[in-house]
C-alpha cells in the first residue's frame, strides 16, 4: 500500500467538511421560531460562548507552556504539533457547541409548526452531524498533515550527544533531554495525541462541573423544593442547566471521542514503527497507511449512514432509524477495512507475516477491525438494555421509585453494577482475540475498529443535548403541550443514545489504553539501555505497587470531581433560591437574573478544573522519575483496570436513573404522575445520577488515556529521570 492512499483520505476528509459546512448552513436557515425564543436561545448560545471563551483562555495558557517545554527539551517541531492537537480538539468543540445552540431551537420550532416526531428528529440530528463528523473529520486531518509534511520513519536509537549512551546523565546537575535523539516523527504524532487529551480533560471536567451543578440545583429547587415544572425558566438555574447541555455534552464529548480517535491511530502507528526498527521494514508503509485508510473509510461510512437517515422517512419511533444509521456506517467500514487489507498486506509473503504475528494472513487485521466495530455495537446493545425504558432494569428503578428513594437507589446501584460484566466481557475477549490472531498491531487496529464510524456514533450523542434543550425551550417559551410530548419523546430517545455514547465511549477508551500501554511496553523493550520489562523478584514490587496506586488514584480522582460538582452545586442552588424569594419572579412577571447564575457556574467550573486535570499530566512523570519505569506501567494497568468498571458503572447507573424518572413524568408508572411522591424520589435518583454519568465516568476514560499518552509521549524523559535520580541515591 502506498502513500497514494493519504491523499485519498485527505480528499474524504474535505468531502467530510464540505457535509458540514452544508448541514450548518441548512440548519441557520431554519426559522427559530417566536420572539421569546429565539430571545431565550440567544441567551443559552451566548452563554455557551462565554463559557468556551473563558475556559479556552485558561486551556491556551497551560497548552503554550507545555508546548514550548517541549521544543525546548524534548524535539523542536513537538511543540507545534501539540498545538495542532490542542487547536483541532478546540475547533471541533466551538463548532458543535455553536452548531447546537442553533439546533436546539429550531428544533423545538419544527415540533411547533409540523407536530411530526419524524420531522423533527431530523433537525436535530442534523446539529448533531456537525459535531459527529467534524470530530473525524478534524482528527484525521491534523494527523495526516503531520504523516504528510514530517514523514514517518523507523525508530532511531537512544543515545547521548557524546555518544556516551545513559551513562553520560549520572552524577551531571543539568539535565539535557534534548540530547536524546529520538524517533522526531513519533514524537510529532504522540504530542499530537496529548495535545487532543489536554482540551478533552479540561473540558470534560470543567463543562461537566457547570452543567450538572447547574442541573442538580434546577432539578432542587424546582421539582422538588418549589413543586415547579421541569425546565420552568422561573427558575434561574435553568438557563444555566441549558447551557451546560452544550458546553459538556456536546462540546465535552466532541473532545472526548476525538482523543480516543486521534489516540488509537497513533497507537497503530507507534506499533508500524516497531515492526521497521525489529528490522521488517518492507511492511513499514503499509502498517502506518492502512490505520489512515481504516479511519477515511469510516469516515465515507459515516457520511452514508447519516445521509440515510436524514433521507429516510422516519415515523414517531425514531431510535430504529438512528440505530440502522448506526449498522449502515459500522457495515461500510468492515467493507472498506477488508479492503484495506488486501491492498496493504494481501502480497506480502506469508512468512513476513508471521514474524509480525498475522496469524491468518492478511486477513488477520481486518478481523482484528471487524472485531473492534463489532464491540462497539455490542456494548451500545447492552447499555441500551440496561438505561432505556423499553426494558426491564429501568422499569424496576421506577417501579422501586414508589417505596422511597432509598430503595430506589439501592435498585438503581444493583443494576450499574449488573451492566459492568457483559461490556467487559466484549472488550477481554476482543482483545484476546485480537492478540491472538494480529499480535500487538491487532489490538491496535481492534481498538481503531471500534471508533472506525466515531463520526455517526457522536453525531446520534448529540442529538439527545440538541432534544433536550428544544424541550426545555418548549417549557420555558409556554410553547404548546403538544410540542412538548414531540420534545419529551426526543428527550428519551436521546438520553438513550446519550447513554449508548458514554458506553461507546468508555469501550474504546479501554482499547486505546490498551494499545497506548502495549505502545509503552515496546517503547520499554526498544530501549538497549533498559532492561528487558521484568515481573518477578524485586522488579514485580514497582509493578504491584504502582497497581494499588493507579487503582487507588481512580477513586481519588472520582471523589475530586463529585466535591467539585456538588459544592457548586450548593453555591448555585443559593443563589437560585435567593432569586426565587421574590415574589415576582415566582409569579413569573419578570425574568430572572439569569447571567448571575451562568457568571457564577462559569466561575466556579474553571476554579476547579486545574487541579484534577494536572494529575492526569504529573502522575506518571512524576511517579516514573522517582519509582522507574515499572512503577508508571503499574499505574497505568491498576488505573485502567479500576476505571473501565466504576465508569460503566457511574454511566449506566446514571443513565437509568434519568430514564426511569422520565418513565414516571410520562405517565407509564400507574398511579403515579408527576409531582408524586414516587416522582420526587425518582428525581433524587436523577440528581445522584447527574453527577455519575456526566461528570466522573465521562472523565474517567480520558484520565486512563491522558496518563497512557504521557507516560508514552514522555516515555525516553521517564527513563532518563529516573536514572539521574538513581545515580544520586
Amino acid at each position: 500500500m502506498s502513500t497514494t492512499w493519504l491523499f485519498i483520505v485527505l480528499a474524504i476528509c474535505l468531502v467530510a467538511i464540505l457535509y458540514v459546512a452544508y448541514n450548518y448552513i441548512s440548519i441557520k436557515k431554519l426559522n427559530e421560531g417566536n420572539e421569546r425564543m429565539v430571545k431565550m436561545s440567544a441567551i443559552i448560545r451566548e452563554g455557551a460562548g462565554v463559557f468556551l471563551k473563558k475556559e479556552f483562555t485558561t486551556i491556551g495558557i497551560v497548552v503554550l507552556v507545555i508546548a514550548v517545554l517541549f521544543s525546548l527539551f524534548i524535539e523542536k517541531f513537538s511543540g507545534l504539533t501539540y498545538i495542532l492537537g490542542a487547536l483541532m480538539s478546540s475547533v471541533v468543540c466551538i463548532l458543535g457547541m455553536k452548531s447546537a445552540t442553533y439546533a436546539n431551537v429550531r428544533t423545538a420550532n419544527t415540533a411547533k409548526e409540523t407536530l411530526s416526531v419524524g420531522k423533527t428528529v431530523k433537525v436535530a440530528l442534523t446539529g448533531g452531524s456537525i459535531s459527529g463528523i467534524s470530530v473525524q473529520a478534524m482528527g484525521i486531518l491534523g494527523l495526516l498533515l503531520i504523516v504528510l509534511i514530517s514523514g514517518v520513519g523507523p525508530q532511531e536509537s537512544v543515545t547521548t550527544l557524546s555518544g556516551a549512551g545513559i551513562e553520560g546523565y549520572k552524577g551531571c546537575g543539568i539535565i539535557f533531554i534534548d540530547a536524546l535523539l529520538t524517533n522526531s516523527s513519533i514524537m510529532r504524532i504522540t504530542t499530537y495525541s496529548l495535545g487532543c487529551s489536554t482540551v478533552a480533560m479540561f473540558n470534560r471536567v470543567a463543562g461537566g462541573n457547570f452543567t450538572k451543578a447547574a442541573d442538580i440545583s434546577a432539578d432542587i429547587l424546582g421539582k422538588i423544593r418549589n413543586d415547579l415544572p421541569e425546565d420552568d425558566s422561573r427558575v434561574p438555574n435553568v438557563i444555566a442547566d441549558f447551557i451546560g447541555d452544550n458546553v459538556n455534552d456536546i462540546a465535552g464529548n466532541c473532545s472526548d471521542l476525538l482523543e480516543s480517535f486521534v489516540a488509537t491511530m497513533t497507537a497503530s502507528i507507534i506499533v508500524a514503527v516497531g515492526f521497521a526498527s525489529a528490522g521488517n521494514a518492507s511492511m513499514f508503509v503499509s502498517s502506518y497507511v492502512f490505520p489512515l485508510v481504516i479511519a477515511g473509510g469510516g469516515l465515507l461510512g459515516c457520511i452514508i449512514g447519516l445521509l440515510y437517515a436524514q433521507i429516510k422517512k422516519m415515523g414517531d419511533d425514531p431510535s430504529k432509524e438512528l440505530n440502522l444509521a448506526t449498522y449502515i456506517s459500522a457495515g461500510v467500514s468492515v467493507i472498506t477495512c477488508g479492503v484495506g487489507a488486501y491492498l496493504a498486506f494481501g502480497k506480502v509473503e506469508s512468512t513476513l507475516l508471521e514474524e509480525i504475528s498475522f496469524k491468518l494472513g492478511w486477513i488477520s487485521p481486518w478481523i482484528c477491525a471487524t472485531l473492534g466495530i463489532i464491540s462497539g455495537v455490542a456494548i451500545g446493545i447492552i447499555t441500551e438494555y440496561y438505561t432505556s425504558d423499553k426494558y426491564k432494569p429501568t422499569k424496576q428503578i421506577a417501579e422501586y421509585a414508589v417505596e422511597g428513594e432509598a430503595f430506589l437507589v439501592t435498585k438503581g446501584d444493583a443494576v450499574g453494577s449488573r451492566s459492568c460484566l457483559y461490556p467487559i466481557a466484549i472488550i477481554a475477549v476482543s482483545l484476546l482475540i485480537s492478540g491472538f490472531v494480529g499480535g500487538t498491531y491487532g489490538i491496535a487496529i481492534a481498538s481503531l475498529g471500534m471508533l472506525s464510524f466515531v463520526g455517526t456514533t457522536v453525531s446520534i450523542d448529540a442529538f439527545g443535548p440538541i432534544a433536550d434543550n428544544a424541550g426545555g425551550l418548549a417549557e420555558s417559551c409556554h410553547l404548546a403541550p403538544e410540542v412538548r410530548v414531540i420534545t419529551d419523546k426526543l428527550d428519551s430517545v436521546g438520553n438513550t443514545t446519550a447513554a449508548i455514547g458514554k458506553g461507546f465511549a468508555i469501550g474504546s477508551a479501554a482499547f486505546a489504553t490498551v494499545s497506548l500501554i502495549v505502545a509503552f511496553i515496546g517503547n520499554y523493550a526498544s530501549m538497549s539501555w533498559l532492561d528487558t520489562p521484568k515481573f518477578d523478584g524485586p522488579s514485580l514490587i514497582p509493578v504491584v505497587a504502582g497497581l494499588l496506586i493507579g487503582g487507588a488514584l481512580v477513586e481519588f480522582f472520582s471523589a475530586v470531581l463529585t466535591d467539585n460538582t456538588i459544592r457548586s452545586a450548593k453555591e448555585l442552588a443559593h443563589v437560585g433560591d435567593r432569586q426565587l424569594s421574590d415574589p415576582a419572579i415566582l409569579k413569573g412577571e419578570k425574568d430572572p437574573d439569569y447571567n448571575e447564575l451562568v457568571r457564577l457556574a462559569t466561575a466556579s467550573a474553571l476554579k476547579r478544573m486545574l487541579f484534577p486535570s494536572i494529575i492526569a499530566l504529573a502522575v506518571p512523570l512524576v511517579g516514573g522519575a522517582f519509582f522507574g519505569v515499572n512503577f508508571v506501567l503499574g499505574i497505568l494497568l491498576g488505573a485502567t483496570v479500576v476505571a473501565i468498571p466504576r465508569a460503566i458503572f457511574m454511566g449506566n447507573s446514571g443513565g437509568a436513573f434519568d430514564n426511569a424518572k422520565k418513565f414516571i413524568e410520562q405517565g407509564k408508572l400507574d398511579g403515579h404522575l408527576k409531582g408524586s411522591a414516587a416522582h420526587k424520589a425518582a428525581v433524587t435518583g436523577d440528581t445522584i445520577g447527574d453527577t455519575r454519568k456526566d461528570v466522573v465516568g465521562v472523565a474517567l476514560d480520558i484520565f486512563i488515556k491522558m496518563m497512557s499518552t504521557v507516560s508514552t509521549t514522555l516515555f525516553v524523559v521517564i527513563a532518563v529521570l529516573n536514572a539521574l535520580i538513581m545515580s544520586i541515591f
